[in-house]
């Protein structure tokens, strides 16, 4: 039996998530083409990581003559949320508190971030 899709993106899938979601949709050529830092990467192992991308549910393709257009189906942050709800699951016994005051007592917070957990804190009181 084939092992089950991590629900979380790995780090080449989320280079190319992250050209899909600032650039908007495009062909493998030119997500290769914006992708940053050297060695580039190969055009098939760009294509093996959309496909993946795609069998996940998380992309889709449109043809345009010969070409493939990808266009992001997952939202920067649908994902973001899912990292963040993988990270509390392995890490934080799923307790929200435990990961904000991990956060909080390894870096610490300035007057003005301060401030706005505050603002944040109040409202989520009123509701």
């Amino acid at each position: 039996m084939p092992p089950k899709p991590s629900t979380t993106l790995t780090e080449a899938e989320l280079r190319i998530m992250e050209i899909l979601w600032t650039q908007g949709p495009g062909t493998v050529q030119q997500v290769l083409d914006a992708l940053p830092g050297k060695p580039a990467l190969a055009y098939n192992s760009v294509l093996t990581t959309i496909r993946i991308l795609e069998r996940k549910g998380y992309v889709e393709h449109v043809k345009d003559g010969r070409a493939h257009v990808y266009k992001a189906l997952l939202e920067r942050k649908d994902a973001t949320r899912s990292e963040i709800r993988h990270l509390m699951s392995r890490f934080f016994r799923d307790s929200h508190e435990e990961l904000v005051l991990n956060i909080l007592e390894d870096r610490g917070l300035d007057s003005e971030e301060l401030e706005q957990l505050k603002k944040i804190l109040q409202r989520s009181e009123s509701k």
